[in-house]
């Protein structure tokens, strides 16, 4: 049975195998569009710095299904976007070391989707942060 007391990081067992989940899948899914769009130059000259700014309003909503499918509360929202985020970057670390096919294979596309996956991770953390309301309790 999984627990329903907060752990040493003031979420439920529960909460944190479901932003390991939401991490690994927002993963996927980025990686997904990521190998889509790469190849059609999104990452690369001027359209590399839409790519980035589109980031930003497109993770929002990511924050918040995040928040509402794990049942976060207004104070737990740094924590559990920073579990989330974690698992994310775990599995981008080692996609491009073992397994860079996934994002193209070649070095500069590699290198330009790991990049932005870099900066998707940044985004997400800003936006717990700045969401995250009160004290935990």
């Amino acid at each position: 049975m999984i627990h329903s007391q907060p752990n040493r990081i003031g979420l439920t067992s529960r909460q944190t195998l479901l932003l390991v989940f939401a991490g690994a899948s927002l993963w996927f899914l980025a990686a997904v569009l990521l190998r889509i769009i790469a190849p059609m130059g999104a990452l690369e000259g001027t359209m590399r710095g839409v790519s980035y700014a589109l980031v930003i309003p497109g993770t929002y909503p990511f924050v918040l299904l995040t928040k509402w499918l794990v049942a976060l509360r207004d104070d737990q929202m740094a924590i559990g976007i920073a579990v989330a985020t974690t698992t994310a970057l775990l599995i981008d670390g080692i996609v491009v070391a073992w397994f860079p096919a996934v994002y193209g294979g070649h070095l500069p596309q590699v290198t330009n989707c790991t990049a932005i996956i870099l900066w998707g991770a940044g985004v997400a953390l800003l936006l717990g942060f700045f969401i995250n309301k009160g004290e935990y309790k």
